[in-house]
């Protein structure tokens, strides 16, 4: 094999480091997507999509009440949000408070966990920030070569 390559197209991010292995454990990263009841998986959609990543971001810096979610939140139908804040409870990534008055008041704040999963929403979105020319050059070479019929 020659001098700089890989063994395996997996490797092409490769730093040497095994920094994602926990010790003891190989990591594929197909293991959890083969599964239709993998729980990382199920997961991952739960927590990657666009409103939960919305919720979570806007909770960051204090409790909303359900109508300043809706405000705050563009497009998002009542519905959603309902079924998002619900599926975001179960998981444990915000809590819910209901206070005993008339009408009924409930608050929405992110748990000890949905703030470590801020952190690294924050990452992803500082990530996309520093790298959105090089995406958007990218998406221009390749609507050129789609266009020309290359």
């Amino acid at each position: 094999m020659e001098e700089g390559t890989s063994n395996s197209p997996s490797d092409i991010c490769s730093t040497g480091k095994d920094d994602n292995v926990l010790p003891g454990k190989d990591y594929d990263v197909l293991q959890w997507d083969a599964r239709e009841e993998c729980e990382v998986r199920q997961i991952l959609d739960r927590i990657a999509d666009k409103w939960s990543l919305l919720v979570i971001a806007l909770l960051e810096k204090r409790t909303l009440r359900f109508t300043e979610l809706k405000r705050n939140i563009d497009g998002i139908s009542q519905r959603m949000l309902t079924t998002t804040l619900r599926h975001l409870e179960r998981d444990g990534i915000i809590e819910r408070t209901v206070y005993p008055v008339v009408p009924p008041k409930v608050d929405y704040a992110l748990t000890p966990l949905g703030c470590t999963l801020h952190e690294t929403i924050r990452s992803l979105v500082l990530w996309t920030e520093q790298n959105q020319a090089g995406i958007i050059a990218a998406r221009q070479r390749y609507d050129a070569r789609a266009d020309s019929g290359i």
